[in-house]
């Protein structure tokens, strides 16, 4: 039988599902974390000394970095320590103590965490977004991150999704990143349904801020590491443990 919106945990007058990438499709927020801790421990050693402030998988990365884009993440973060960088240009390397070096250097620890390890799906997400097509929702894929293309590859999930705004399609077309609602947007816009027509899933808190300034329809939170009364103060209108939790309350 073919599934309705309702049986899928929506509302009514739901056309169109937008889907973050880390932490929403693939387990690769807790990769996301060990690069992010990696980076700025090894910035804040080399800056204060052996008495430093370790970077925070835990707050810190809620709070600073989740969800954002790289750059977005490093002014963040170091602007909760007061460290101010240059900008410097995005093709800094690695090793360059700019705003862009920084967030290289953590993109080249990430890959070679994704290389060494390999990316995991979360397959109650994939089989959601299954029913949600064959409901005949539109569906996309809303990321910061700029590797999203390769990563949807490696778990054979790029034919999911009708539209991907990633942060290679936000820098080309210049739209700001999450809490910002405009990649959402642009998603939206995209498959050809107004916000108030479309679901945004999302793990990150910065997500439910882009939720709930867009106006979207309805904004589900997926509590992975145990903050839902955080994603229902940012926005949420449901918040779920697993997108088959959402399914069973419908």
């Amino acid at each position: 039988m073919t599934a309705r919106v309702t049986d899928l945990g929506l509302p009514d007058g739901i056309q169109a599902c937008l889907f973050d990438l880390d932490g929403v499709i693939t387990r690769t927020a807790v990769v996301h974390a060990a690069a992010w801790k990696q980076t700025f421990d090894e910035y804040l050693r080399q800056r204060d000394g052996t008495d430093f402030r370790p970077f925070d998988k835990g707050a810190d990365y809620d709070s600073y970095v989740d969800g954002r884009p790289r750059a977005d993440g490093v002014r963040t973060f170091l602007a909760s320590r007061d460290i101010h960088l240059p900008e410097g240009a995005p093709d800094d390397p690695p090793d360059r103590e700019t705003v862009h070096g920084l967030g290289n250097r953590k993109n080249e620890l990430l890959l070679e965490l994704i290389r060494t390890q390999g990316v995991e799906a979360y397959d109650s997400t994939l089989r959601y977004i299954e029913r949600a097509r064959a409901a005949g929702l539109r569906t996309a894929v809303v990321s910061s991150s700029a590797n999203c293309r390769d990563v949807l590859r490696s778990i054979d999930a790029e034919d999911l999704f009708d539209v991907r705004i990633d942060g290679v399609v936000a820098a080309e077309r210049g739209l700001p990143g999450k809490p910002h609602p405009d990649t959402f947007l642009a998603a939206a816009k995209d498959l050809g349904v107004e916000p108030k027509a479309a679901a945004v899933f999302e793990d990150a808190l910065a997500g439910m801020d882009a939720g709930r300034s867009g106006h979207f329809g309805h904004v589900v939170g997926l509590d992975r590491v145990g903050q839902a009364d955080a994603l229902r103060a940012h926005g949420a209108d449901i918040v779920v443990a697993d997108l088959a939790d959402l399914r069973s309350r419908a």
